[in-house]
């Protein structure tokens, strides 16, 4: 086949799958604002704490809908643990929330189906409330000396949360995953152009050894609950198992390097080990039901339909005009995004500048943080920096890796105790 016609054939696959999935995910984004701002963190981390069955249920069920990838939920799930939740509901909430949200959930209907759907959310909660279980079990003789911090109580009207649903829903959370949602689509557009039709089939791979070679590439990489769906959609249509497609749905998007090195320091050894091996088995497990217990025509079905490429219908007026408006949005946000580390650039003050302000007591200070990625990690950083009596503002510029403060007699080494506690590493 010439280049031309591979170049051609990976945008109009590009474009379809785009089309096939961008009017859920615009409802999932509406629903992902909906819940930021009529069920907001402080309401829901009093649950995460108690008896270890019922933390463990209630951080899943919480966590399952939240659109929270791994690079999110870390920083939500440490905050979460600072603040006095246990191990167990903790670790509950991390195994469970980056597998779906319910914009991966509805996405995942439109290339892949309902059994896929249903299946998704299953696997979450199961695997949520078994890690969260054997947490508390394994680290029942390790003592917590943290201590609970009450957020400030923000009371906001009925005008503010509307404004809420549509800026997080339809900005931040969009900044958060674009990265991710588009090198799924792309990796998924190349893929479907270069690789035949029944390519794995060819190779005659039994299934548990192809979810063992997609569990080897999932673990350590990093891709987003929503960006993982093209990928394993395409890999179904090239002969791929749906067990094995489903190991890159659930291990993908719950573990990486990043995740594993920040449990670890946060949570301690036994529960990194509870939460890789939850999730690890799970997946395996969820796997081999698919392949040896359920019709295989449920999970191959609706993505012969939507990306086969024998389907000739195209993209209906709906199709069309969602992908248009996720386009707009996915470059509205990374304008955005340019525009605020513009404006938040820290000012740095000499000492015959400072001179000028010798009257105030208010001190700044500057500090670098790795490892902050998105907007979850952004106000965990701020929220619990503005819990400190001596710090009365905290403003992260995640361009820059910086944190500006405002306060007075600033304690740099409770500032650094807090910030590593949630995962981060302070300069």
């Amino acid at each position: 086949m010439p280049i031309k016609d591979y170049i051609l054939s990976f945008f109009t696959d590009f474009v379809k799958i785009l089309g096939e999935m961008s009017p859920y995910l615009l409802l999932g984004f509406f629903f992902a604002g909906l819940l930021y701002a009529f069920i907001p963190q402080k309401k829901i981390e009093r649950f995460f704490s108690g008896k270890p069955l019922k933390s463990s249920i209630l951080a899943s069920v919480f966590g399952i809908p939240l659109p929270l990838c791994s690079c999110g939920v870390i920083p939500t799930g440490a905050a979460f643990y600072k603040n006095g939740a246990s191990k167990g509901g903790t670790v509950s909430f991390l195994i469970s929330t980056p597998q779906t949200g319910v914009d991966s959930i509805l996405a995942t209907f439109s290339l892949m189906g309902l059994p896929f759907a249903i299946v998704r959310p299953l696997a979450a909660l199961i695997t949520g409330v078994t890690g969260g279980l054997i947490t508390s079990v394994v680290t029942k003789n390790e003592t917590e000396s943290r201590t609970w911090h009450e957020q400030k109580q923000v009371k906001k009207t009925m005008q503010q949360k509307v404004v809420d649903v549509f800026r997080y829903g339809f900005v931040e959370f969009i900044q958060d995953i674009s990265k991710w949602l588009v090198i799924g689509l792309v990796l998924a557009a190349i893929i479907s152009a270069l690789i035949p039709n029944d390519f794995f089939e060819l190779l005659n791979l039994p299934p548990i050894v192809q979810m063992l070679l997609i569990l080897l590439v999932s673990v350590p990489l990093y891709i987003c609950a929503t960006g993982s769906i093209p990928l394993a959609a395409v890999l179904i249509l090239k002969g791929i198992s749906p067990g094995a497609a489903f190991v890159l749905l659930m291990a993908g998007p719950a573990t990486n390097a990043a995740t594993i090195t920040m449990i670890g320091k946060v949570l301690g050894k036994k529960s990194l080990l509870t939460y890789l091996s939850t999730i690890i088995v799970g997946a395996l497990a969820f796997g081999l039901i698919i392949d040896y217990t359920l019709p295989v025509h449920w999970f191959t079905g609706i993505t012969q339909q939507h990306l086969g490429h024998e389907h000739h219908e195209g993209l209906s007026w709906l199709q069309i005009v969602s992908g248009l408006v996720l386009t707009g949005l996915i470059v509205n946000g990374y304008y955005q995004k340019y525009r605020s580390a513009k404006k938040q650039k820290p000012v740095v003050i000499n000492q015959q500048t400072a001179s000028q302000f010798t009257f105030s007591p208010i001190a700044t200070k500057v500090v670098r943080v790795d490892g902050m990625t998105c907007n979850h990690c952004k106000a965990n950083v701020e929220t619990n920096l503005e819990k400190l009596s001596f710090v009365d503002s905290a403003k992260v510029n995640l361009s820059e890796k910086t944190v500006t403060l405002e306060g007075t007699k600033i304690d740099m080494d409770t500032v650094k105790e807090t910030i590593n506690s949630l995962g981060y590493t302070c300069r």
